[in-house]
């Protein structure tokens, strides 16, 4: 049977290239990159060009402003909970979303425990914010305003720009979870005023348990794991530089091909959604379909099927998809993201699915997924 992967918003296979780079370091450049010997120093070169090929694709100011982390979930903590310690007595006020990642919103809601003050800003039925809201948001005392780049549900893409001009008359800073977004959309936190940005190797064809995390020169947030004095002493722990090697590879190939890949991702999107009209599927897409959402995304609403039940068709015929975060799939609980968009009692929240294309799908596996699904959907409805 062919398998099609089809959830590359949960997780992407590792690039042929990515695993060359790595297999070729693990062999020969195992040394320590803290260590004076010869071979610590040929690991630390490798280190040193890594964080160099990364800062460049984010318009970094200077190499040394890239820490790296374990993924996107230490790189969000980091930040959050790093700023909130530091800047403590300026102010215990902090800015989000209704609709981030959990990587954000449990940091956030063990802040509140702790006598933090957080506002979550509401989103509209396209998943996004309202920049009065955050302007009427903003205190004397808010120390932080956390707001993704593209949402890993729906798709949403915030107002990145106006959002860090916004913060950058404020005292706040200015963080944003990147990961769905790097290596798919243009970033350049210069431009765009972001003071701390979060993002995950494995999203974008590389090595799991890798991400970094940009910190603005002169922000001088404490270490967050404590021991070793590796990263300039602001991330304890001996470095993977074969994954760091392969994760400055998946980036270069994301560099390279960008705009060609999102021009595929839309054109398999568009080629799913036309293809389902034309099998008379009764569907509506959520969020934005208009090219201004994240290119790989689509979250589709698929009236009267439940989620798990069209899931578990997929998966029986080998097709992946989701019906929201790979983090909380396992859970019970709905989606967050589309309780905030269309209230807890739409019946969209329990009837859709998320498809999310890679680098690696065609054409010909869409037209597989039209063709499954909507067989599925037919046999369900015939069946009541």
């Amino acid at each position: 049977m062919e398998r099609i992967y089809a959830d590359n918003a949960g997780t992407t296979p590792m690039a042929a290239e990515v695993i060359e780079t790595m297999t070729e370091m693990m062999k020969n450049v195992f040394g320590n990159a803290s260590a004076v010997s010869s071979f610590g120093r040929e690991a630390r070169r490798v280190l040193d060009e890594s964080r160099h090929v990364i800062a460049e694709s984010i318009n970094a100011k200077s190499d040394n402003e890239i820490v790296f982390t374990s993924g996107g979930t230490e790189s969000d903590n980091t930040a959050i909970m790093q700023t909130a310690f530091l800047r403590r007595n300026e102010g215990r006020h902090i800015i989000t979303t209704a609709i981030e990642h959990e990587a954000v919103l449990k940091p956030m809601a063990f802040l509140e425990s702790q006598g933090y003050e957080v506002t979550y800003l509401s989103v509209d039925e396209n998943g996004i914010i309202d920049l009065n809201e955050l302007k009427d948001a903003l205190r004397d005392d808010t120390i932080l305003v956390s707001v993704m780049m593209g949402n890993n549900e729906v798709g949403s893409r915030q107002p990145i720009h106006e959002i860090g001009e916004i913060v950058s008359e404020s005292n706040a800073w200015f963080h944003t979870d990147c990961v769905q977004a790097y290596g798919i959309l243009d970033v350049d936190v210069q431009k765009d005023k972001i003071d701390l940005l979060s993002t995950s190797a494995h999203k974008l064809n590389g090595p799991k348990f890798l991400g970094f995390l940009y910190e603005r020169e002169g922000l001088n947030l404490k270490a967050y794991l404590r021991g070793g004095d590796q990263e300039l002493k602001r991330r304890a722990g001996t470095e993977n530089v074969p994954a760091i090697a392969g994760f400055a590879k998946a980036v270069e190939l994301a560099s390279a091909d960008k705009k060609e890949l999102r021009e595929k991702f839309q054109n398999l999107k568009k080629k799913l959604v036309e293809g389902l009209e034309h099998q008379g599927i009764d569907f509506e897409i959520n969020g934005l379909h208009d090219g201004s959402e994240l290119p790989q995304i689509v979250s589709l609403w698929f009236k009267g099927c439940q989620s798990d039940a069209l899931l578990t068709n997929l998966d029986l015929n080998g097709i992946a998809a989701s019906a929201g975060s790979a983090c909380t799939a396992g859970s019970l609980e709905p989606s967050h993201v589309l309780t905030a968009m269309y209230g807890k009692d739409s019946p969209k929240v329990s009837e859709s699915l998320r498809f999310s294309f890679g680098r690696y799908n065609t054409e010909e596996e869409v037209e597989r997924i039209i063709e499954v699904l909507s067989k599925t959907i037919k046999r369900i409805k015939k069946g009541r």
